[in-house]
């Protein structure tokens, strides 16, 4: 007797994945109350200074208002599933920038008002955060660019230096009434470089070459993949000595130093790093005078005060951290105006310690730090090397800034003269830091999408040739 052929039974679909919520309402809200919480800041500074609400308080918040839905319209058309975290920070951050710089407008000491100007920039910011949003769909393809980056970062590095000092730093380029800094654009530029790079060179940069005899676990690369670290580190200190810009040759070394030991995951090259600024620093602290009074300054705070010549800008800067306490003065009725211009570009964190406090300033840290968080996020969930070094560096960039400047202004290192995030005034630093955002934005939409569902294995076609039977 010849029993039946046994067959297999069908394997059963794949359970669909779950879908990730997009959170596109959740991030509108957040951006509402960050209008609102602008709003308030705005209108408090009024009844603080006049005993009245100021008649803009409803144009500075239809304004906020108006650019934050273009930035959302733009994020839901074409970003779907982004962090709703990202963009609702920086419209606060910069929401709060300009209740400060308003603030700071209102003192007759400090010259004419910065708070226009500063929203006509945000305003442009958030337009190029649009069309980065709605023009790149895939950011690899960025990739592409990365010697064309690294010659237009160059570029943007070299043309200050026909330019008239400002402060003491040339950074600073002056055409017709209007003033950029060319250093903000070439810090994006510069991160897409190095991903570019270090993406193509990870395995060489992480274990080819020998090891050094008395530091065995020390592995150094070849030659060829050495030399442009250390053509960076020579470009960081020309920048410094060429432009006396202590901020920027910083924030460039410290990015390509952070992104090489994401690529490779080696701490010997944060050795490396810090050995090569430190000798830079020294240098440059040395023979710089620019630079050496600023180190000066940090060592010696209150020198001036000694000297009988009144604090400096330093001094005051930590006044008004002291006189701020842990909730602070109030908006609009604390004194960091006596340091001069400088609070509403280097020193603006020290109004919002005076006048927020200790409290306020903790929000303030912990919403830079959040959004740096979120970037990293984006970055670890991504699944090709470029993108995920190139995320990992803008978010990089934001954190180095906020603790360089935040270390200055508080004397724990030397003042760099570098511009807050969102907070200070400087339209250049206001338009490249939305870029950044926007950025970060397109990343976290392309980590957080959902992947398709496999289709179903199709059933295998009926053999022609007959079953075999066994006789039992």
């Amino acid at each position: 007797m010849t029993a039946p052929s046994a067959t297999a039974p069908p394997a059963p679909p794949p359970a669909p994945a779950a879908e990730r919520p997009a959170r596109r309402g959740v991030e509108l809200s957040l951006i509402v109350a960050a209008v609102l919480i602008s709003m308030a800041g705005y209108a408090q500074v009024g009844l603080a200074k006049d005993g009245a609400v100021p008649p803009g308080t409803v144009g500075y918040g239809a304004g906020l208002a108006g650019l934050a839905l273009i930035a959302h319209v733009a994020v839901r058309a074409r970003a779907a599933y982004a962090d709703p975290l990202l963009l609702p920070i920086a419209v606060l951050l910069n929401g709060i920038g300009l209740v400060l710089i308003y603030r700071l407008d209102l003192e007759p000491s400090l010259g004419a008002r910065a708070a226009p100007a500063q929203l006509v920039w945000s305003a442009t910011g958030v337009a190029l955060f649009t069309v980065v949003v709605l023009a790149l769909r895939d950011h690899r393809v960025l990739a592409r660019y990365a010697y064309l980056s690294v010659t237009a970062a160059l570029a943007l590095l070299v043309v200050p230096i026909f330019f008239p000092a400002v402060n003491g730093a040339r950074i600073w380029v002056r055409l017709a009434g209007l003033s950029l800094q060319p250093g903000e654009f070439a810090k994006v530029l510069l991160a897409v470089f190095f991903a570019g790079y270090l993406s193509a060179n990870r395995a060489a940069l992480a274990y080819a070459g020998r090891r050094v005899p008395w530091l065995r676990r020390l592995q150094l690369p070849t030659g060829r993949v050495l030399g442009p670290v250390l053509a960076i580190w020579l470009a960081s200190v020309g920048v410094l000595v060429l432009e006396r810009d202590l901020g920027t040759s910083l924030l460039f070394f410290c990015l390509f130093v952070v992104m090489l030991y994401v690529a490779t995951g080696r701490t010997g090259w944060i050795a490396v790093g810090l050995l090569l600024a430190a000798a830079g620093a020294m240098a440059a602290g040395s023979l710089e005078p620019h630079v050496h009074t600023r180190v000066e300054d940090w060592l010696h705070p209150f020198g001036t005060i000694d000297a009988g010549l009144g604090p400096n800008q330093l001094a005051q800067s930590l006044f008004s951290f002291a006189g701020g306490g842990v909730l602070g003065a109030g908006l609009g009725q604390g004194y960091s105006y006596t340091i001069g211009f400088a609070a509403k570009s280097d020193f603006v964190l020290a109004t919002a310690g005076e006048e927020l406090g200790l409290a306020g300033l903790c929000v303030l840290l912990l919403l830079y730090a959040l959004l740096v968080d979120r970037g990293f996020r984006a970055g670890l969930a991504l699944r090709d090397p470029f993108g995920r070094l190139l995320v990992t560096g803008l978010a990089s960039i934001l954190a180095l800034q906020v603790f360089v400047i935040t270390g200055g202004v508080m004397d724990l290192i030397p003042l760099t003269g570098m511009a807050m995030p969102f907070l200070a005034q400087g339209g250049s630093s206001v338009v490249a830091n939305w870029i950044i955002v926007a950025v970060l934005i397109r990343a976290s939409d392309r980590a957080r999408r959902p992947e398709p569902d496999p289709a179903p294995p199709e059933p295998p076609e009926p053999s022609e040739q007959p079953s075999e039977s066994r006789t039992v």
